[in-house]
């Protein structure tokens, strides 16, 4: 079933959402159904469950042929719960990101470009993945979300960060 996303302002979206306490569980397996149809019928490269209203420590993420990242390698579909993320090297990269709950802007944003996430599956089987460039990235934004923070709070400089038709000119200017 496709959930309505918070957008920013609400302040579900602030809060720090609560470890998942039953994997596997059927509470569980329909609020990931939900997120996946929620995400993909957005077009949304990931979606944490707090962004549906729901306090719990999910996120779910996939880029595969996507019109908002049309120029990403891919990210396979991926289900975590209760995700621990750890940054590999010093290395910080800027790029571009918007948000379903930020709808409509995107913003420069400062992100570790090597980092290692281990979590659960939905079955309870254990995830641990380490990962570089966009993939880490869609891990950390997706994440931050479950310690209630919005992209917007990590942005630098608030020069680069606008509505995307005036970002788009920005990026495409000599």
């Amino acid at each position: 079933m496709i959930r309505q996303v918070l957008r920013m302002g609400d302040p579900r979206l602030l809060r720090v959402a609560e470890p998942v306490a039953r994997v596997p569980g059927a509470e569980l397996d329909a609020l990931v159904a939900d997120m996946l149809d929620t995400m993909r019928d957005l077009d949304g490269a990931g979606l944490a469950a707090p962004q549906i209203g729901v306090g719990l420590r999910v996120v779910v993420f996939e880029v595969d042929r996507n019109p908002r990242y049309p120029l990403v390698e891919p990210v396979p579909l991926t289900i975590l719960v209760n995700p621990q993320i750890t940054p590999i090297g010093d290395d910080i990269v800027e790029d571009w990101e918007g948000c379903l709950s930020v709808p409509g802007l995107r913003g420069l944003v400062p992100r570790h470009d090597h980092i290692r996430y281990t979590g659960l599956a939905p079955d309870g089987s254990p995830v641990d993945r380490t990962v570089r460039g966009f993939h880490a990235r869609v891990v950390q934004h997706e994440c931050d979300h479950l310690d209630g923070i919005l992209y917007p709070a990590r942005i630098v400089d608030m020069s680069s960060f606008g509505f995307e038709p005036e970002i788009a000119r920005l990026r495409a200017a000599p």
